[in-house]
């Protein structure tokens, strides 16, 4: 009774590898990973673009509330954008 579970469960083993090379085998797993990798690279592009998005988004409405807050430090950031460009007077322009 032994000795004919064994030789079935060989048998049993033989047809799963058998079906196993004729869907494919291990290519057929690469080709899966690759096309489920590319599927997540374009949802990691898509995501990124919707958080950029929502962000712009999220800026214009907090220029739109704080409209006058706005105007306030225009003129601040200007500032700072100049003396970080290098631009400082006809002082610096003289030494350089």
């Amino acid at each position: 009774m032994e000795v004919l579970a064994l030789i079935i469960s060989i048998i049993a083993l033989i047809i799963a590898i058998s079906a196993y090379f004729k869907v494919g085998g291990r290519s057929d797993l690469r080709k899966q990973t690759e096309a489920l990798t590319n599927i997540g690279e374009t949802i990691v592009k898509a995501t990124d673009s919707l958080r950029d998005k929502t962000a712009d988004v999220l800026d214009r409405m907090e220029a739109a509330v704080r409209g006058v807050d706005e105007k306030k430090e225009a003129p601040k950031a200007e500032k700072k954008k100049e003396t970080m460009t290098g631009k400082r007077g006809p002082k610096t322009a003289k030494k350089q």
